[in-house]
């Protein structure tokens, strides 16, 4: 009888574990930026200027990595409104190189609040990591303003509802 217990003990243990969410929500408020984004894990904030659509600008980024997949949220904010579509159209040519993607599908994107824009659209794409392995990225691109967006999943497999939850979760703060 005793080990009957232990052994009902341990798999209730063990059920208990696996029903534990491996992904730690939580929200982030960028400070200099006004996008409110679901993080499942404590993000990083760095920033450097880079050059989008000729003009310098200072590009920010909030990630994490967990469970293989890294989720980050990237914003610039432009001088020239008539360099936003432009700058929008070098983010989304970078996120599909960054990966080596060759065939690219595109899907209608929006959220309350964002400034319409061709280029404003989620993205699923296929490609190699850096150490040669397959890797998937799904990348949204939005604009509010002058500030531009790309909120990225990038892994060797992108869970349906982690993706979910991160793209839901972005929303303008104002």
């Amino acid at each position: 009888m005793m080990v009957r217990s232990r052994s009902t003990t341990g798999l209730l243990a063990l059920a208990l574990g696996a029903c534990t969410p491996a992904l730690d929500w939580r929200e982030v408020r960028p400070a200099d930026s006004d996008v409110v984004a679901l993080f499942p894990c404590k993000p990083k904030r760095l920033a450097r200027p880079v050059a989008l659509a000729g003009a310098q600008v200072q590009m920010s980024l909030v990630s994490c990595t967990v469970k293989d997949a890294t989720y980050a949220v990237g914003y610039a904010l432009l001088v020239d409104p008539t360099r936003v579509t432009a700058a929008l159209g070098e983010m989304r040519v970078a996120a599909a190189a960054n990966i080596g993607a060759k065939a690219v599908g595109a899907s209608e994107w929006s959220m309350p609040g964002m400034t319409a824009n061709p280029l404003a659209q989620k993205l699923a794409m296929e490609g190699r990591s850096a150490d040669d392995r397959p890797v998937h990225e799904q990348a949204a691109f939005f604009v509010k303003g002058l500030r531009i967006y790309q909120a990225t999943i990038v892994g060797p497999v992108i869970e349906r509802e982690a993706a979910e939850t991160f793209f839901s979760g972005l929303r303008f703060s104002s």
